[in-house]
């Protein structure tokens, strides 16, 4: 199937915590798993505790590579996981945010709290105003993002959504189909448009 080859690189968004519901970190483990076993390096926060270090260390362990971006001032805070391939220490969130951007091929959102939500909604933003054609998606961990999408679906019904806007979020209720749908929605992608021009990011 064309566009399958794709998605080398994975972000992930995700809580800095490991949440209520014991299957958030289910889920943040069986998705790392599932990057390690098809080859898709994961780009994510760097940090090492919460839903992130499971995810994290679950690609490690299953013989995968990961990308931390973690901003000088976190490094303590979200105790940096030094065991992966890459850890990229940046001067600051913006920087950090740029970074991941640049080196994933698709965004995906596990559950989390405003930092994750920030991520995920500037993704949105960027591709809402053609910026860049790579698919986002929600993993909705037991309904976890059902609020977002009630207030999109709100935004758009109350007409600042634009109906000629097409706020194209992916959602997987189930990890299994968290790949298929990204790799579906790539392959789908008008060609060429997957990358910012440098000119461009700097205007953003």
């Amino acid at each position: 199937m064309p566009g399958m080859s794709k998605i080398k690189t994975i972000c992930v968004y995700c809580g800095s915590g490991p949440g209520s519901d014991p299957r958030f970190i289910e889920a943040a483990i069986a998705l790392g798993k599932i990057l390690a076993e098809n080859r898709i390096r994961l780009v994510y926060g760097g940090g090492s505790i919460g839903l992130m270090g499971a995810l994290a260390t679950s690609v490690l362990d299953h013989g995968g590579t990961v990308t931390g971006i973690i901003p000088d001032f976190l490094t303590s805070r979200e105790n940096a996981l030094t065991r992966v391939q890459e850890l990229v220490v940046t001067p600051d969130m913006h920087e950090r945010k740029r970074l991941m951007f640049e080196r994933s091929d698709a965004f995906v959102a596990l559950p989390g709290g405003v930092g994750t939500l920030e991520e995920l909604v500037e993704q949105l933003t960027w591709k809402q105003l053609g910026r860049h054609t790579k698919p986002i998606l929600l993993a909705n961990v037991d309904g976890f993002w059902e609020p977002l999408l009630a207030l999109l679906a709100h935004m758009r019904s109350t007409q600042f959504i634009r109906p000629t806007l097409d706020v194209d979020v992916l959602k997987a209720e189930r990890v299994d189909d968290i790949l298929p749908r990204l790799r579906a929605a790539a392959a789908r992608a008008p060609v060429g448009t997957e990358e910012l021009t440098p000119e461009l990011a700097r205007r953003l």
